[in-house]
């Protein structure tokens, strides 16, 4: 049978009608490309945003806090300027709160209850810093030690601030304060007694007395000055909010700059003490106490035949731990110091107080130097210090992070690697506990049963725990000897401003 070809299809035509069509179904997806690349980038930046709300909402429960969280930044803006108003807000929202900054989960106890619980918690969490802090400090420092670790390095450096090491270092820390006071009054005097900013004199009148009391003659005097001069680097990159990369011209390559310096000095000041103590040299700094500490250990082992021998510390971990009592004391201590000016300034009946207190507990001889049995008859500059840091505390959190699920309450659990912040501010101004709280009432201090004296808990300027602050004594000691000294040697006033009242909050 003969079929007509307009019936049947030539084979040869199949293939062509086949690539014709599918030229034009590639043609048209390649027309489409760019929108379908569009919908799917959507769809999964969309997803990754539901992700993060559906994450965020689980480990917050039923904590106070944003419903949502700002997608990717959280609470950036306001943790890149932080605010004491706004610290309060978030107290005020409840015992614990929950916020969020770049994926970083953190929860905020207010109470004393619950910070205390976090400080006293080493099992769940640790004290958390900033992820420069390694890079700036360097990772073997031994504040980066927890466990069984960091209790046998903090057990041998109490040693070094037991009453006979604080009596040495109160011969110095008097010294220098009447050496910089004598500064400051030919400033005053050359400036025809015009106002002037304390802070960068205090910072520097602390940072030499720190480096003195805890190097002594070991470290010369140019580079106590060129240490001074950078350290403020090292705090700028130790704030919260940073670029996170050691590139040249940030701040954490700067800070490292400045602490390679600072180590560099301190490190030698390590190496010549331990020449100093092993030549029969007396202890006169805090690097002396420590190498005859060890010096008189071995000593002791040998002699009974001991075979446990004390642990050697190296020239670099003498250093570093120098440079770790720097970054804990530095900011804090100029801080403290700065705010008893303001607050002695703004009560001069409680100065006059002081300088009557004074006159008794030196017999008014003021060029005498300062003892620790002078400073023992000094209560009421004692609860003039303690209010102060009370009212204006250096600190008023610690970040922690949690190390497992930390269940802090019975109905909510903190979730692993979140950040859990302990806050000292509200335990420090509680109303049941200090009366008229926002006022200067060093009083409260001098009576054994007042509610001040009975809530010691609550007095958390100085932390809790196994973290609480190693330089208790040293800090009061140091604090009364420069305020003793300036009450009997200086007149000071405050210029007041619209911003003498307000508190800058640096994140570190």
């Amino acid at each position: 049978m003969v079929h007509s070809s307009s019936s049947i299809a030539h084979p040869s035509s199949i293939p062509s009608q086949i690539f014709s069509s599918a030229e034009h179904l590639s043609n048209k997806l390649l027309s489409d490309r760019p929108s379908l690349i569009i919908g799917s980038v959507a769809v999964a930046i969309l997803t990754i945003l539901l992700l993060e709300q559906t994450i965020y909402r689980a480990k917050k429960a039923h904590l106070p806090g944003s419903t949502w969280t700002i997608p990717i930044i959280g609470k950036f803006f306001d943790s890149l300027n932080p605010t004491l108003e706004g610290y309060k807000r978030q107290w005020a929202s409840g015992e614990l709160s929950a916020l969020s900054v770049f994926h970083i989960f953190i929860v905020m106890a207010s109470t004393n209850e619950y910070t205390r619980k976090i400080l006293n918690s080493p099992a769940y969490a640790e004290p958390c810093l900033v992820y420069s802090a390694k890079q700036v400090l360097c990772p073997e420092n031994w504040v980066f030690l927890n466990g069984k670790e960091h209790v046998d390095y903090r057990r041998t450096l109490n040693s070094l601030f037991t009453r006979k090491a604080l009596a040495v270092y109160l011969e110095v820390q008097d010294s220098i304060a009447r050496h910089h006071f004598a500064l400051w009054l030919k400033t005053a005097k050359e400036s025809n007694g015009s106002p002037q900013s304390i802070m960068h004199t205090t910072r520097y009148l602390n940072m030499h007395t720190s480096l003195r009391v805890f190097c002594g003659e070991h470290i010369p005097e140019d580079a106590i000055t060129v240490i001074s001069d950078n350290y403020w680097k090292i705090t700028l990159a130790l704030e919260l909010v940073n670029f996170p990369l050691a590139l040249p011209g940030t701040k954490i390559w700067g800070a490292i700059q400045s602490r390679k310096v600072a180590l560099r000095h301190l490190e030698e000041a390590a190496r010549r003490s331990k020449e100093y103590i092993a030549n029969g040299g007396e202890v006169r700094c805090m690097i002396d106490q420590w190498v005859k500490d060890i010096q008189d250990a071995r000593e002791k082992a040998m002699m009974e035949g001991s075979a446990k021998m004390p642990r050697e510390f190296t020239d670099h971990e003498m250093g570093l731990v120098i440079l770790s009592f720097l970054f804990a004391s530095q900011d804090a201590m100029s801080s403290g110091v700065i705010y008893a000016f303001q607050h002695l300034a703004d009560h001069p009946e409680i100065l006059a107080k002081v300088r009557e207190e004074q006159k008794v507990a030196r017999g008014a001889d003021y060029a005498k130097p300062l003892t620790l049995e002078m400073v023992d008859n000094m209560p009421y500059l004692k609860a003039v210090i303690k209010e102060s840091l009370r009212l204006k505390p250096p600190v008023t959190m610690v970040p922690y992070k949690t190390t497992k699920a930390f269940p802090i309450s019975s109905s909510y659990t903190v979730p692993a690697n979140s950040m859990v912040i302990p806050s000292l501010y509200p335990s420090l101004h509680d109303p049941n506990v200090y009366e008229d709280p926002h006022l200067f009432l060093p009083d409260r201090w001098l009576d054994p049963n007042s509610t001040a004296n009975t809530n010691p808990k609550h007095y958390l300027v100085f932390g809790a725990g196994p973290h609480r602050c190693i330089g208790v004594e040293y800090t009061n000691i140091n604090m009364a000897c420069v305020m003793g000294n300036a009450a009997v040697l200086m007149d000071w006033e405050h210029l007041k401003t619209n911003d003498s009242e307000e508190v800058q909050m640096i994140a570190t």
